[in-house]
């Protein structure tokens, strides 16, 4: 069953990226005349070959990347004796001083609000190796051995996009995929470009008992997957209300953090 779910998911990753090329290559800014958070790494995967789920998920070869939906704390980073969680980290040479600065940084800000704690890899097997690849994406939480965190030149080194990044690598999805999202926001399912609708699906998680975040980094812009730039997600009761923030952790992903880490010291 698992290498069948696995076989489905490569060819949905695989038919992804061989339509809509042309409407890959729109640029769709928000009122403050940036690219929300989404839109900015959906272009730059555009014409990676690497096999992707919903934008920036790189499918395991090792496991199945749905255990993670359905059960977080079995993609986990283990806790050091010191009530830390531990993740030995490389960073590629091929980064500028500047470049590496604003990973390092992205790091750090995990530091002083969790107990997640990134340090440079000695001898370690198991760790992150974060590399200039085609694209933005990393695999879904814990997986073992050398798992890459992708972070392109020129487009893909920026705090919000590095928070979002580890956080997948840390085990966390998509907001707008959870169980109770349909609460919180429309789903347009007409201005979805065909052959990503399948990103769009909810997911039967496991939310920690928090509420909806549409400020979470982890949160699609409205225009996700859209076609001509038409809006795919409308929040309600109020449509006004900011979504795609492209800047840094919100509230309640540090929250989340600390609650499926059991991260005591740091919980509200």
């Amino acid at each position: 069953m698992v290498s069948l779910l696995l076989l489905l998911l490569l060819g949905l990753c695989a038919a992804h990226q061989g339509n809509d090329h042309g409407a890959e290559n729109e640029i769709i800014v928000d009122k403050s005349g940036k690219e929300d958070i989404s839109t900015t790494i959906l272009r730059m995967n555009n014409g990676s070959d690497e096999l992707l789920l919903d934008g920036d998920v790189l499918i395991p070869r090792t496991r199945n990347a749905m255990k993670c939906f359905r059960e977080p704390r079995a993609c986990l980073w283990p806790k050091s004796a010191n009530g830390n969680v531990e993740i030995p980290f490389l960073i590629s040479e091929k980064y500028d001083r500047a470049e590496r600065n604003t990973i390092l940084t992205a790091m750090k800000d995990f530091a002083s609000k969790t107990c997640i704690r990134f340090i440079p890899r000695t001898t370690q097997r198991r760790h992150i190796s974060i590399e200039p690849r085609l694209g933005c994406f990393s695999l879904l939480g814990y997986v073992g051995g050398r798992q890459v965190v992708s972070l392109q030149k020129f487009g893909c080194v920026t705090h919000g996009i590095t928070q979002h990044e580890l956080l997948h690598s840390m085990g966390f999805y998509h907001e707008q995929s959870r169980s109770d999202r349909d609460q919180y926001v429309r789903i347009n399912w007409d201005n979805i470009r065909t052959s990503y609708l399948s990103n769009f699906k909810k997911e039967d998680t496991n939310n920690l008992n928090t509420p909806y975040d549409y400020s979470s980094i982890m949160h699609y812009g409205r225009t996700a997957f859209g076609k001509h730039g038409s809006e795919t997600i409308t929040p309600f009761p109020d449509p006004s209300v900011p979504i795609g923030q492209r800047d840094r952790l919100s509230d309640f992903d540090i929250l989340k953090i600390n609650k499926l880490y059991k991260c005591w010291n740091y919980l509200w």
